[in-house]
């Protein structure tokens, strides 16, 4: 039988598509945003006492993951992929400095500048987690009042990186017409091409989340009231989820 030709303009085939980002760093990126902006949210009022430090505690071991990903991880997700992006920064800066005073005002929207200060924001977001869980950890313990004031500095100031990590994010999505953004929720962009992540390992990111998931089930029974107590209740005020007299 012979075979009906296909309508003009039909595509015999999608259009093509390259790997970018693998799946445990996309997991990663995801939940390290909700239980950074959790934990903001939840650090005022005892009410909220054992949700905001589980988030806090979450935030700590997904920074840990990351780090031992980024060392030990695929080459794609190591972290010396993001120094050596930071290595160009004076290069960049000599060069930018340059060609605006020659009133070449569109050299602060060239690709090797986004790519650097975006990945400044997350080196920013990285080194800012750590002493941000350390001092929530010590504010927890009730290790002196001082704590609590570099906690809540640290917290905002990664607030402010993160905000101005979105504000790049949509700038420069809407300067070039294309979603930045979305390569972290699908992985890929379109294109010819190799692909930069040869595996997904979907493995590594289900036992991500199901960690996740596990950790927050057994602060939940440990916590008297549970990590959302009802209205009303006098909550677990000064009391760990342990049981452990306490002040965040």
């Amino acid at each position: 039988m012979t075979a009906l030709p296909l309508p003009t303009g039909t595509a015999t085939t999608s259009a093509p598509r390259r790997r970018v980002v693998d799946v445990p760093t996309r997991v990663f990126h995801a939940l390290f945003a909700l239980s950074f902006f959790g934990a903001y949210l939840t650090a005022e009022g005892e009410r909220w006492r054992a949700m905001h430090v589980t988030l806090g505690y979450t935030l700590a071991g997904l920074l840990a993951f990351r780090v031992l990903y980024g060392l030990f991880g695929p080459r794609h997700a190591r972290l010396g992929a993001l120094l050596r992006k930071l290595a160009g920064a004076p290069a960049w800066g000599r060069s930018t400095l340059h060609a605006l005073k020659a009133g070449q005002w569109q050299a602060l929207l060239a690709r090797p500048g986004q790519h650097l200060l975006l990945a400044a924001s997350v080196a920013a977001l990285l080194v800012l987690a750590g002493p941000l869980a350390l001092s929530g950890y010590a504010t927890y313990n009730d290790w002196g009042d001082a704590f609590e004031e570099v906690h809540e500095f640290f917290g905002n100031a990664m607030l402010a990186v993160v905000l101005g990590h979105l504000a790049l994010v949509a700038a420069w999505s809407l300067s070039r017409r294309q979603n930045l953004a979305a390569p972290m929720l699908s992985g890929t962009v379109a294109g010819p091409g190799p692909d930069v992540v040869k595996k997904p390992h979907r493995s590594l990111a289900l036992l991500l989340v199901l960690a996740v998931l596990a950790f927050g089930v057994w602060r939940w029974q440990l916590a008297p009231q549970g990590l959302v107590p009802a209205w009303g209740a006098a909550g677990a005020a000064h009391t760990q989820p342990g049981g452990d007299d306490d002040d965040d």
